[in-house]
């Protein structure tokens, strides 16, 4: 089940890929993935991200390297934003501070985000056979198959009557009876 950071990251590659191929090869500052790549206003519905915080959230772990997307140089603020992500409260908008570090992609994690691969699921259990029933049971199904539904008869009745309709306030015969 993919997450935010999940969907962050295939949207830069998809950004990157659609730009120039050679692009997801070229590292580019920090700043350009929420500035120009994929800035949260065009993109919070293809992100699926409730609030700009959950937003932040997801650059921030995607800059810290988390599952290994990316790295950022220096690795003393990829490591700052990796402490910070792990924090109880962080703050996550502490990528802001470091605009011009320089990010790259892990080429295997964009080419399988590229290639649409997702973890395998196995397929779902086909479903389970109907318990046998018993001769008693069969019996009142049959019973109950054999009998014609009342409330349709009683429609029945209604229209195949011969009198006219009358207009309830003079007595007089409607058209079309």
């Amino acid at each position: 089940m993919t997450d935010d950071l999940d969907r962050l990251f295939e949207r830069l590659v998809s950004v990157l890929a659609d730009d120039a191929p050679g692009r997801l090869a070229v590292p580019f500052p920090a700043a350009e993935v929420y500035e120009r790549l994929v800035p949260y206003r065009s993109n919070r519905s293809i992100l699926k991200v409730a609030t700009h915080q959950d937003y932040e959230m997801a650059v921030l772990r995607l800059l810290a390297g988390e599952r290994g997307y990316t790295s950022l140089e220096p690795t003393e603020v990829q490591d700052a934003l990796r402490r910070e992500a792990g924090e109880a409260n962080p703050d996550t908008a502490l990528f802001r501070q470091f605009p011009d570090a320089i990010l790259s992609l892990n080429r295997l994690a964009a080419e399988r985000s590229l290639r649409g691969d997702r973890a395998y699921a196995p397929p779902p259990p086909p479903p389970l056979a109907p318990p046998p029933e018993s001769a008693e049971a069969a019996d009142r199904e049959q019973d109950q198959l054999e009998k014609p539904p009342l409330a349709g008869a009683a429609f029945e009745l209604a229209e195949q009557s011969e009198t006219p309709r009358q207009c309830p306030y003079c007595g007089e015969t409607l058209p079309g009876s």
